[in-house]
């Protein structure tokens, strides 16, 4: 089975603290990389957990708060500095275009690549991103600024070959990809062997879904129902929820519910209050709700 993983960068809010660095995220599907938020500091978390900035084809920015997006132009310039030749593809809500070319305009006018920008409407869902393995869908979240979260959904795979029974009826090299495509195989003999008995069924569709800052939505989990990994704002615990209706956060147990109405396979929580100076007491809330949820911490790295 191919590679799909996410690599944590970053899992604080919006105040910086010694012990977690501003939220951003690596998705990592077929030896290609792909960003989801960029906070300050974010290029020296590649740089210390050996993460290849050449390979990140594009970055996903799911609002325009700063410890999800300042670490972008540091990072541009540092590409540029790089020898990147290959185009770097940025998704972000609309009203961040001008602010990214002022930011080109003003520090980076010899880059020898392209920036190219694609603006979000975060109010809808639909699919932003798609190549010959995965799309991207956008997730509609409410914050106190245009948010949505994404939706990595990996596409189908074609069946695996039995080798063994190639080899016994002799099929030549040349049929495998129409064997794969679903072809029988005609014997000499006018037999016709069965697509089902030269092949066994693909890999299971995998899929991720990122729900950066968000208050409590109680539809949300009929988006992300079914998908292997959720994370999940978590930035409070009960004790402070309402803190987190004022700034348009959830909790540990708002997320858990989520992940548990959504039937997903496992929660991962982040984007911690700098108020403690523990998460277990986030983690444990969210278990008793959904047993299968995790922290996130910096230089981890979860399969999908």
């Amino acid at each position: 089975m191919e590679n799909f993983k996410v690599h944590i960068l970053g899992c604080g809010s919006a105040l910086p603290t010694m012990k977690h660095a501003s939220s951003s995220q690596v998705v990592e599907l077929r030896d290609k990389l792909f960003m989801i938020d960029c906070g300050e500091g974010t290029q020296m978390q590649l740089r210390r957990y050996r993460i290849h900035f050449s390979r990140i084809q594009a970055v996903f920015l799911s609002h325009l708060h700063g410890d999800h997006c300042f670490g972008i132009p540091g990072m541009i310039s540092t590409f540029g500095m790089t020898g990147r030749t290959a185009p770097l593809h940025i998704y972000a809500p609309a009203s961040y275009e001008p602010i990214l070319q002022q930011t080109l305009h003003f520090f980076c006018q010899s880059l020898e690549f392209k920036v190219e920008y694609h603006p979000l409407d975060t109010t809808k869902q639909a699919v932003i991103f798609e190549d010959r393995s995965l799309t991207v869908e956008t997730i509609p979240l409410q914050h106190r600024v245009d948010c949505c979260g994404f939706l990595f959904r990996e596409k189908p795979t074609k069946p695996h070959i039995r080798r063994d029974m190639i080899d016994f009826y002799d099929i030549p090299i040349s049929q495998i990809n129409n064997i794969k495509a679903g072809a029988d195989w005609e014997m000499p003999d006018g037999e016709i062997i069965p697509n089902r008995k030269l092949t066994y069924a693909p890999d299971p569709i995998r899929s991720y879904a990122y729900c950066s800052d968000t208050r409590f939505i109680p539809q949300l989990h009929e988006i992300v129902t079914d998908v292997n990994t959720l994370y999940h704002e978590s930035t409070y615990t009960e004790e402070h929820a309402n803190r987190a209706k004022i700034y348009w956060h959830s909790t540990a147990k708002q997320a858990a519910t989520v992940a548990n109405e959504a039937n997903v396979g496992k929660l991962l929580l982040g984007h911690y209050s700098a108020r403690y100076d523990s998460e277990e007491a986030i983690l444990k809330e969210a278990r008793e709700v959904f047993p299968e949820s995790y922290l996130t911490n910096e230089g981890d790295c979860f399969d999908i």
